[in-house]
This record gives structure tokens, sequence and C-alpha cells, in this order.
């Protein structure tokens, strides 16, 4: 890429990110052009130039977010936190997410899911789903994961989990319990087991 086409990629990211932050905030509808190329210091004519109307503006603006949450997860999934520290935030962070999106934004997000290009599930499948287990191989090297249990059925629960949490009338209550609910994950109801050096329960 020479300096021309990443001066141009810049302003690119410049403009999906200005209409990123607006759309989170305010929705699609009532965020004009005007102020979206304000915000990203731009023209309005650079960002027709650049998407040639708002409706690819805002399926572009989709992708990035998609894009910006694979990368988002994939940093908690490869960072050097202790794994029961990203098994926390896999649970608890997608509350704090879906907080910060305009209803309207978060619709056209589900829409886009159900009826539109499959390109979260693509994400999803290629990515997400390869990063959860590289996850969860990490959590068996260092004994945390049950090797009986497969990889399907922890996806169900994390995912039962994070969905669970993310309900207006849960997650107050629920946030206090953060440590307590993590520990439940790892170790259920019956607690943690120490071992001898044989694997004998102590």
């Amino acid at each position: 890429m020479d300096g021309f086409e990443r001066r141009r990629e810049q302003k690119k990211q410049q403009i999906l990110e200005a209409a990123l932050t607006l759309f989170l905030d305010y929705g699609i509808q009532k965020v004009a052009m005007t102020e979206i190329a304000k915000k990203a210091m731009v023209s309005q004519v650079t960002i027709y130039n650049y998407f040639d109307n708002k409706h690819n503006l805002v399926h572009e603006v989709f992708v990035y977010y998609v894009n910006k949450a694979a990368k988002d997860f994939e940093d908690i999934v490869y960072s050097d936190l202790p794994f029961p520290e990203k098994i926390k935030q896999v649970i608890f962070n997608k509350r704090e997410a879906s907080q910060q999106i305009n209803e309207e934004f978060y619709r056209y997000l589900m829409k886009e899911y159900t009826t539109g290009s499959g390109y979260i599930q693509t994400v999803y499948e290629e990515k997400a789903v390869p990063y959860l287990i590289d996850l969860l191989e990490e959590g068996r090297a260092q004994g945390h994961v049950d090797k009986s249990l497969s990889n399907e059925a922890i996806f169900f629960y994390l995912s039962m989990a994070s969905d669970y949490v993310q309900r207006e009338d849960v997650y107050e209550k629920i946030l206090p319990l953060t440590e307590e609910i993590t520990k439940l994950f790892f170790y259920g109801i019956a607690g943690e087991r120490n071992e001898g050096p044989e694997g004998r329960e102590m």
C-alpha cells in the first residue's frame, strides 16, 4: 500500500469511526451526513466520494462494527489476562457493549443478522468460534476446563449466561455477584476441589 492508498484508507476509517460513534449515540435516522462530516473533519463531498450515499455508509459502518467487535474479542482471548478473567469478560462485557448501542442501530444490526448478507454469521464462524476454541484449549491446558466437556456444551453455557445478563431486570442485580458467578462457571455448586499429586481429592 503506497502513501496515497494509506491516506485514503485512514480517511475512510476516520469517517466510519465518526459515523459509528454518532449511530451508537443517536441511531441512524437522526444523524445527518453534515454531522458525520463535521465529526470526521471531512467534507460531505468526501463522504459521498467514498460511499456514494448514506445507505452504503450505514452498511459499511455495520461491517466495521462487526469487525471491531471481533477484534475486541480476539484481544481478550490472546491477552495476558488470567484465564478466569478472560471468561469473566466474555460473559459480562457483552452487556457493557449492548448498553452503548442506540435502540434503532441495534435493530438494524439484528435485521442484518437475520435477513441481510449473513456477515455476522460469517465472522462468527470464521473468527469467533476459532478464538473461543483456542481459549478453551488454553483453559484445558491450565487445568481450568474439564477435558471431558465438549466445546459445544461450553459454547451453549457461555451464550446462555452472556445473553441472560443483558436483561435489564437482571444486570443490576447480578453485577455485585460477578465474582461468584464466575466461580460457579468453573466449579459449579459443589465448590472448588483440591486434588493430590495422584489426582485424589483432598
